[in-house]
């Protein structure tokens, strides 16, 4: 899910230069969508739900205190990130790991804290990033990632990113819930409903933009869904590998992948590239 169909152009002052929003920067700030980012961005997911449950229930921080400790860490992260002009792989997705877990705390305070019902919380979820999408297009006419080159457009991408995780949490606890597969099933239904996305975006030509964002919201209880089958006990439905071991395995596994990143520059959009999308 790599090409799009192309945006309509932001608006434009006399002369026809375009208008900015925000500071205008070097280059493209978010990755290139290659197997490399799906992979990570599963595997940043299952940190996310691993790490939450592992710093709430073993290191007794409690959900509040690991809700305000991961939100500040995120704060921290996410100005490193918008202070840089361009992508960096280390600090992008340090910041989607960190928000992994605050999206899904946002969700669990909800629910654990406030009683919130799932299905009430995923609607509300949904809406608000309804909003979020429909402000950047009416602001920016354009939801493409090959355009996160101005402070602007990078707010939008984050808060939406954000709610993709609340999202993502809410709807995939409510289908578990609902529908009772176990983690494996689980898995296998979320991947299942994201090839469905795959296939209609290859072969059915569905709009490259709305294909990555629905897969986007999957991926997270896809990733979910295979921390919780590795990390629970076996009388639960998992493979009893428990949280510790579970979050470091992967959490090894994303920093080889970001190191190679790093190094080979693979997944970083072309110069020329930026341009040609942009006009």
């Amino acid at each position: 899910m790599t090409s799009e169909t192309s945006p309509t152009p932001a608006p434009s002052l006399p002369g026809g230069a375009a208008e900015p929003f925000g500071r205008r920067l070097r280059g493209n700030k978010v990755p290139e969508v290659t197997l490399y980012f799906w992979i990570i961005k599963v595997l940043c997911t299952t940190v996310g739900e691993t790490a939450a449950d592992l710093l709430n229930a073993q290191a007794g921080l409690g959900l509040t205190g690991v809700s305000a400790l991961m939100s500040a860490l995120l704060a921290v992260v996410l100005v490193l990130q918008f202070r840089t002009r361009s992508y960096r792989a280390g600090v992008y997705w340090l910041a989607v790991a960190l928000i992994s877990v605050v999206g899904t705390l946002v969700s669990d305070n909800l629910t654990d804290n406030l009683g919130v019902p799932l299905a009430a919380s995923t609607t509300v979820f949904a809406l608000v990033l309804a909003i979020v999408f429909a402000v950047w297009y009416r602001r920016e006419r354009t939801l493409s990632i090959h355009h996160i080159d101005t402070t602007g457009r990078e707010s939008f991408y984050w808060l939406a990113v954000l709610f993709t995780f609340a999202l993502g949490t809410a709807a995939g606890d409510l289908v578990s819930e609902r529908l009772a597969l176990g983690y494996w099933l689980s898995a296998v239904l979320f991947g299942l409903a994201i090839a469905a996305v795959a296939l209609a975006h290859f072969m059915l030509g569905l709009d490259a933009v709305w294909s990555f964002w629905i897969a986007y919201i999957l991926t997270r209880p896809l990733g979910a869904s295979l921390g919780d089958y590795l990390s629970q006990p076996t009388g639960d439905g998992g493979l009893g590998l428990g949280t510790v071991v579970t979050s470091a395995l992967f959490l090894a596994v994303i920093l080889a992948l970001v190191g190679y990143l790093t190094v080979t520059r693979k997944d970083v959009t072309p110069p020329q590239q930026v341009v040609r999308n942009a006009g």
